[in-house]
């Protein structure tokens, strides 16, 4: 084989299987990290401190701000969490409790708006026997759902399937809260 020769992958060293491969190179920061690295280093304390692209913000309240999850389970999955590093709910205070809902009810109708979702999954885990992926910093989870959205993939291949880059739902998301910010209520 001379420099520059295609390669069919059939050729190359290894066993043909019937797994698909997803490939996410951007996760190995994390695997690298390991948990340790994640506490010293909160993505939560860290993101409000970059631009909202970014930190995939799309939008910053008072106590509490909105960001796209960078592992999302569905396009358009939402994190409400508040500024200061707090780990679970009875933790947060009553202003920072109310901006969460406040801002959850926000992101459900935005959501509704640009992803034309039938339903969400809402929901908090606290701590990480809980299945917290982030346990030191509390934060609540807005997934939108479609009738149509449940297929194979997940099931056999342990793969989701996600329609749109997070930049793009992060502008869509951004956009739309800006417009129903401006409406009266």
């Amino acid at each position: 084989m001379s420099d520059g020769e295609l390669v069919d992958a059939a050729t190359l060293a290894g066993v043909p299987d019937e797994f698909q491969r997803l490939w996410t190179p951007h996760r190995m920061a994390y695997i690298h990290a390991g948990a340790d690295a994640m506490r010293a280093h909160c993505p939560f304390c860290a993101a409000p401190k970059m631009s909202d692209a970014d930190g995939l913000i799309v939008h910053r309240g008072r106590t509490a701000y909105v960001l796209l999850n960078l592992f999302p389970y569905n396009s358009g999955h939402l994190l409400v969490c508040p500024y200061r590093h707090v780990a679970t709910y009875d933790q947060a205070t009553t202003e920072e409790v109310a901006e969460i809902a406040e801002l959850t009810q926000t992101g459900m109708r935005v959501l509704r708006e640009v992803a034309r979702c039938d339903g969400f999954n809402i929901g908090m885990n606290q701590g990480a026997v809980a299945g917290a992926g982030v346990d030191e910093h509390l934060h609540q989870h807005i997934v939108p759902r479609w009738a149509t959205d449940a297929n194979f993939f997940p099931i056999i291949a342990k793969t989701k399937a996600l329609p749109q880059l997070l930049g793009e739902v992060r502008e869509s998301v951004s956009t739309e809260w800006e417009r129903q910010a401006a409406q009266p209520r």
